[in-house]
């Protein structure tokens, strides 16, 4: 029987085989998505997806042996390209996988709703790329300035784009991301989020603060040398020293 022109060809791999039937059933409510194979560990996965030619992979990411991080990069080099979506029960595996331009990443237990959205983005990931069965994801090389990030928040990770992000204040740990009225955290080091971010919409004015440079109103010192940023929304930030040449700099001074 063959399958509509707009299912999603659709493989499963994750070595728990309850995790594998939990999708099924998820899957076989979705009436996007034709279900075309499933494997429980990593050298299956590839000898099928090099078989079946899936337009879309729902990839675990803890198995032995060859693990999901190892699958995506293994297919990404046999040229076959399908979309990518992690299930994985961990969170600190997001920025590694969405380098590997991954669609999507679903934390176990996977809901229903979460899933739509999910196929939801693979929708537009195909339709960016070409039809079902062609490439759906680009085999070009990544930006070089990270264009979005994926935080947790509350029971899933939710895409934050980089040009949302007002500023961001580390936290031991962590960075904190101000989006407007709400703010998220991110598992990340300043100096590599630094790294990330492209210099000419991001400043760093502190060992603890980058802010975009747009949501920078003026600057301004106390009469005594010391220089602080107000911000767009009232806010105001204390220049460190040691930045006080990104700050003259974005003055033209």
């Amino acid at each position: 029987m063959s399958l509509p022109a707009t299912s999603i060809r659709t493989m499963i791999v994750d070595d728990e085989p309850l995790a594998v039937e939990r999708l099924q059933m998820l899957c076989a409510r979705e009436p996007r998505i034709a279900l075309v194979g499933t494997a429980t560990d990593g050298e299956a996965a590839l000898r099928l997806i090099d078989g079946l030619k899936p337009d879309l992979v729902m990839l675990d990411i803890a198995m032995p042996l060859l693990d999901g991080i190892g699958v995506a990069r293994a297919v990404g080099r046999m040229g076959i390209r399908p979309a990518v979506i992690f299930v994985t029960a961990f969170e600190g595996f997001a920025v590694e996988a969405f380098d590997l331009a991954a669609v999507d990443y679903m934390l176990k237990p996977v809901a229903h709703d979460r899933l739509t959205r999910a196929i939801d983005r693979v929708e537009v990931a195909l339709r960016s790329h070409g039809s079902a069965g062609d490439a759906a994801i680009s085999a070009e090389a990544p930006p070089e300035w990270a264009e979005e990030f994926w935080v947790p928040h509350r029971s899933e990770l939710i895409r934050i784009a980089a040009d949302q992000i007002d500023r961001i204040e580390a936290e031991r740990d962590y960075m904190r991301l101000h989006v407007g009225a709400h703010s998220y955290l991110l598992h990340q080091t300043i100096s590599s989020l630094e790294e990330r971010l492209d210099p000419q919409q991001f400043v760093r004015l502190h060992r603890s603060h980058i802010v975009r440079r747009d949501h920078i109103a003026r600057l301004r010192h106390d009469g005594s040398g010391v220089w602080f940023a107000a911000l767009t929304d009232g806010g105001e930030i204390r220049i460190g020293r040691t930045f006080l040449a990104n700050a003259r700099a974005m003055t033209g001074r």
